[in-house]
């Protein structure tokens, strides 16, 4: 029985690269997107067609469906997260950096630890100091050019990471589908929303996109919907969650660098600082709610 498991485990270092790469770089991916591309419709046909894909493949493969609650609740879900959480970072990245955008979003956590306080999971000691700590960070990203030159793109920014922080801390208390199912259902109602929105705000669909913005929009759907979150499920079972989940530290840099290698794009004290900062928070809640746990 061991000997399975670790030969099951073996693929747990390239399912851990595929998620620092192939989740950081999403954020430059959805940056060339957006030349041909409008944000909302981008995030809506990407979820879209990943979510029938990967719905299509479990249903053949016999899982069962939702129930009506379970899809009300994956509605939910998949509104916030993705409609107001992806909708929202694709919108921004048409004035913020790729780069900056992902250390924004990495803020999430913070928002995270607030609002499990309405299921009465208050924040320790420890995590209120985190907390603190990542707020200042934010309040220093937002001093550096990249995020002052557009408040809209911070606030939405900031919108996004805190959608995204809710619906993930109210789905824990739901009853939401089983397994890949949850992801599946997740992705239509959310697509939903963004095509809905993207429409009903006037954007179009382009008659001649540009070809490495539909390679980007691929990719995203690939790689960034398909790819990566397989491979997160994947670490999830074989490998200690705070490993699995360490992603989270990995994916600001990596999209910080990418945006400065590929795109040109540029990094001020400030924006490192920020960087530095809120990252310094987020570890200090993780640490915090792992020690709390044991």
């Amino acid at each position: 029985m061991a000997g399975d498991e670790s030969r099951a485990g073996k693929w747990v270092p390239l399912a851990m690269f595929a998620l620092y790469i192939v989740w950081g770089s999403t954020y430059l991916a959805i940056r060339v997107a957006l030349e041909s591309y409008p944000p909302f419709l981008l995030a809506g046909v990407r979820f879209a067609i990943a979510g029938c894909l990967l719905f299509g493949y479990l249903r053949l493969r016999g899982t069962a469906m939702p129930t009506p609650l379970q899809w009300r609740n994956a509605a939910f879900t998949g509104v916030l997260l993705l409609g107001f959480g992806n909708g929202l970072v694709c919108y921004a990245e048409q004035s913020v950096s790729s780069g900056i955008s992902a250390v924004a979003v990495a803020s999430l956590p913070l928002f995270a630890a607030i609002f499990a306080g309405l299921y009465k999971d208050w924040p320790t000691r420890r995590e209120s100091i985190g907390l603190i700590i990542g707020f200042l960070g934010v309040i220093v990203l937002n001093l550096g050019n990249a995020l002052s030159g557009s408040h809209v793109g911070a606030a939405a920014l900031l919108v996004a990471a805190m959608a995204w922080a809710f619906g993930s801390v109210w789905s824990k208390h739901q009853e939401m589908p089983q397994g890949m199912m949850n992801t599946a259902a997740q992705m239509l109602c959310g697509s939903v929303a963004l095509l809905a929105a993207g429409f009903l705000g006037g954007e179009k669909l382009p008659a001649h996109p540009m070809l490495h913005a539909n390679l980007a929009a691929a990719y995203l759907v690939v790689f960034g919907s398909l790819v990566a979150f397989s491979a997160y499920l994947y670490a999830l079972k074989h490998a200690r969650p705070a490993f699995a989940t360490s992603y989270a530290y990995v994916n600001p840099p990596v999209a910080v660098l990418f945006g400065v290698l590929l795109l040109g794009e540029k990094v001020g004290p400030y924006d490192v600082a920020g960087m530095a900062v809120i990252l310094f928070g987020v570890v200090i809640i993780t640490l915090a709610k792992q020690r709390r746990a044991r």
